[in-house]
């Protein structure tokens, strides 16, 4: 045995992940009663595969497309991939974009499961194939009913054939590192925390600190799989039940670690592009995925393949640590890269790019309307995920009095929506978010907060905005947590 190794699934929605994790491990993953009533995953899924000479971790993700940023996030951590393809459809939009996030993270190695054999004649299951060879080229294509349990025996070969070459030594003189990607409470117990183990080693009785609270605590118990143990080693799917911190101090995002750990909580990311870097500089701002938590950053030029991040909300960070980036509208996968610099000094831009109009500069003695057209050139970059009019007024070089009375004025104009005081979305991306939350709606006539943020893939803040701006606007009323229909709309 060559030490713990975590896989990975990835693919299109309804492709059957879920089912061939079943299959292989005998576990359903999803776990949750709105992922049985929508058949489909939508948080993180985890089981043990035992390959007989090997155990490995596996991590469920979801293949909604509004759901890649938990994908993103399990992926995060993993030595190794199941790329799930049906073969009645073949590689669908999302099998690309799950398989660029894995070139994003370095993850370059895995086995393709040709899915739903048993519906599809020879034609198509030729056809997928070759889709997939082109997409995933040097990796093993194994034909699978997950229904009729024909080709399992032979996936699980192949995955014990591939994963034999994988080797991952613990190592238990680094640093621990572990990205919570989900927090609970056990009656008696407290606090549980579950992630992949990213490095070194954690013990049953060591202190612990939560970062970037710096909250310390004590690991009360370490679970793998269900199975107690005296410690977990890097590479595996890891629950500690903590001592010392409440369920209601720490979320997923967070990382897990000891005082003696170099991990930056950090503004400012210099780090060098390995995919997509030619679609990445070429933008202002993108959304930045480490680990299990992503914020909004500008990209500043350095030259080359390296560039500074710099992040609107901080990220725990480690030289080494790969990194995912995405566009924020549309949303798309652009690539990604590894952490060069965890907390570099301000770096200027080396490189030309297309730039907004004229920025209005901080002397207030520019035309209210440049400064109006400036913004909404920024906020059109946005999209679902508006800034603040202060974070806004940092990023633009003007006042915050300033940028009030410019966003004022592109609301009074019509050309601007505030769904709260501090969101503002340009008419034309409030008018379609509009639409998509009535569409949700007029399914059974109400909505909720959760629902709206897991559909159009939103944080609850804009989810709750959208929502208290339909309200304002008399389409939706609320009714305790839900929002109702309030006339035919």
């Amino acid at each position: 045995m060559s030490g713990p190794l975590t896989i990975g699934t990835a693919g299109h929605v309804d492709h059957g992940k879920t089912a061939l994790v079943a299959a292989l491990t005998g576990r359903d993953t999803d776990r949750l009663a709105e992922e049985k009533r929508r058949g489909i995953s939508i948080e993180l899924g985890f089981a043990e595969l035992d390959l007989g000479d090997r155990r490995l971790s596996l991590v469920d993700v979801p293949g909604h497309e509004k759901f890649l940023r938990t994908m993103v996030a399990g992926a995060s951590g993993i030595d190794t991939y199941l790329l799930v393809v049906a073969a009645d459809d073949g590689v669908m939009p999302q099998t690309l974009e799950h398989v660029r996030v894995l070139h994003a993270l370095g993850v370059e190695r895995g086995v393709v499961a040709l899915t739903k054999c048993d519906l599809t004649g020879p034609n198509a299951r030729e056809r997928a194939a070759r889709e997939v060879a082109a997409l995933a080229p040097g990796s093993p294509i194994v034909e699978v009913s997950a229904r009729t349990g024909a080709g399992i025996p032979a996936l699980r070969e192949t995955l014990r054939r591939t994963v034999a070459d994988i080797s991952r030594r613990p190592e238990p003189d680094a640093a621990p590192v572990l990205h919570v990607d989900r927090v609970f409470t056990v009656a008696g117990h407290g606090t549980v925390v579950t992630g992949t183990l990213w490095s070194g080693r954690l013990r049953r009785g060591e202190t612990v600190v939560l970062l970037p609270s710096r909250q310390e605590g004590r690991v009360r118990s370490i679970e793998v799989h269900d199975r107690r143990l005296e410690a977990a080693d890097a590479h595996q799917r890891v629950a500690l039940n903590l001592s010392g911190i409440g369920r209601d101090r720490v979320s997923r995002g967070e990382v897990v670690t000891t005082r003696e750990a170099e991990v930056a909580d950090t503004y400012r990311l210099d780090v060098r592009l390995t995919v997509g870097a030619e679609r990445i500089r070429e933008r202002r701002r993108v959304q930045v995925h480490l680990g299990t938590r992503d914020v909004a950053a500008r990209v500043v030029n350095r030259g080359g393949e390296e560039v500074q991040l710099r992040l609107e909300q901080p990220l725990l960070a480690r030289r080494a640590d790969r990194f995912v980036v995405r566009s924020i509208a549309p949303p798309d996968t652009l690539g990604g890269g590894v952490v060069i610099g965890p907390s570099p000094p301000r770096r200027g831009d080396s490189a030309s790019r297309a730039d907004p109009p004229a920025s209005p500069g901080q002397n207030g003695g520019q035309d209210l309307a440049v400064l109006a057209r400036h913004l909404l050139f920024e906020l059109r970059d946005d999209g679902p995920r508006p800034r603040t009019p202060a974070v806004l007024a940092e990023a633009v070089g003007s006042s915050p009095r300033q940028v009030e009375q410019a966003l004022a004025h592109l609301v009074a104009t019509g050309e601007a929506v505030r769904a709260r005081r501090d969101v503002v979305y340009p008419a034309a991306e409030y008018a379609r978010l509009r639409e998509q939350v009535l569409i949700l709606a007029r399914r059974g006539g109400e909505t909720t907060i959760a629902e709206v943020r897991d559909e159009l893939g939103l944080s609850r803040k804009y989810a709750q905005a959208l929502l208290e701006r339909l309200g304002a606007e008399r389409a939706l009323r609320r009714v305790d947590d839900r929002h109702l229909l309030w006339r035919a709309t």
